[in-house]
């Protein structure tokens, strides 16, 4: 079957605006102005160590498209992920938005998969399908140890890239992460941006419209560089929690990001209560899991909401061994509709003491 060209980003003009709101139709070449920005909060500051910046793709391994926007297509993305290395692209000089008809998968038996958009790559699953997928517990994929919850490869990065209107709803298997599931290995996140992906509506434990974790490493970290999460109204992630990333289980470092407008709207939370479907914590981050650390640093998170907990960030450490620290950033207007922590605005804790939080501030 004939592949569907990329679409170039092009300033749309005020009449498909308006037809794009009136008739409710997915318009892909309608790229707001948050795809478009430089990601992240360069006024962060915090200090990136070297595993959590970006990877040197001078040398790919494979290059999706000879030049031509025509010559990026979904499948030359999916063969190239299946295959592994470091993944680059050449779509010519102006940025395009790759229209994703099907999951790029991961295939287990690659020791790396590096995704570099160069800053110009959108790569979007219309409102239809998941983008990326990873899961070394998958048989499909190939199984490749006999701990496959704990093994050190494959290790992906995603770097300069957008992922706009992934969607996971319905996923039986593995629920949620809307743009991005990842289970096993290691994953980082760098100069990257997520708008509009979405996860199933309802559950007490699924959730990450943009991204979902479970089973890192040695529960080495999940990096988080640079890189913004929604960005501006109506271009937040929406899912039953987590609007932005969610995880069991799983550490994270989020250095010089922004999370915004991004939704938890689940109801009933986690357990569930009584003659509700769950779900609903978390506007921005939804954490749960038993020994695990958040640290969020340099970091702008607002305006985001959630319908239970944690308007901005949902931490439960079962067995309240986990931290959660906060630092040089500013956490506003994240309402909690349900509960929260008394004393630190937009966030629901259970762990290890009291959060920590340094020159931040929280309203």
């Amino acid at each position: 079957m004939r592949q569907k060209q990329p679409v170039v980003l092009a300033a749309p003009s005020v009449l498909s605006v308006v037809l794009g709101v009136v008739l409710g139709v997915f318009t892909p070449l309608l790229v707001p102005q948050a795809a478009m920005a430089a990601p992240g909060n360069p006024a962060g500051g915090a200090y990136v160590p070297a595993e959590a910046r970006a990877v040197t793709t001078s040398r790919p391994d494979r290059v999706v498209g000879n030049g031509t926007p025509a010559s990026c297509t979904s499948r030359a993305v999916v063969a190239a992920v299946a295959k592994g290395g470091v993944i680059t692209f050449n779509c010519g000089p102006r940025p395009v938005v790759i229209r994703m008809t099907a999951t790029a998968k991961v295939r287990n038996t690659s020791a790396r998969v590096v995704l570099d958009g160069g800053g110009k790559v959108t790569l979007s699953g219309m409102g239809q399908r998941r983008i990326l997928y990873m899961n070394t517990c998958d048989k499909s994929l190939v199984w490749t140890t006999s701990h496959c919850d704990n093994q050190s490869r494959p290790q992906l990065v995603l770097q300069n890239l957008t992922f706009a209107d992934g969607n996971a709803t319905g996923e039986k298997l593995e629920g949620g992460g809307g743009a991005v599931f990842v289970r096993g290995g290691r994953v980082k996140v760098v100069n990257s941006t997520f708008i509009r992906n979405r996860c199933d509506s309802t559950g007490p434990d699924v959730g990450g419209a943009a991204l979902r974790v479970l089973s890192q490493y040695r529960n080495l970290p999940v990096y988080v560089v640079r890189s913004t999460f929604g960005g501006a109204k109506g271009q937040g992630g929406v899912c039953s929690n987590g609007g932005a990333v969610s995880s069991i289980g799983v550490s994270w470092v989020i250095l010089n990001s922004v999370m915004s407008y991004n939704k938890a709207i689940g109801r009933g939370a986690n357990p569930a209560r009584g003659g509700t479907p769950g779900g609903g914590s978390g506007g921005a981050i939804y954490t749960d899991g038993n020994r695990f650390t958040v640290r969020v640093a340099g970091s702008v998170i607002q305006n985001n909401t959630a319908r239970e907990g944690g308007g901005a960030v949902f931490f439960v450490s079962n067995d309240m061994t986990g931290t959660l620290r906060i630092e040089k950033s500013r956490l506003r207007n994240n309402p909690s509709a349900g509960f929260e922590t008394r004393g630190f605005p937009g966030i629901f804790f259970k762990g290890a003491g009291k959060p920590q939080v340094v020159a931040s501030t929280l309203r």
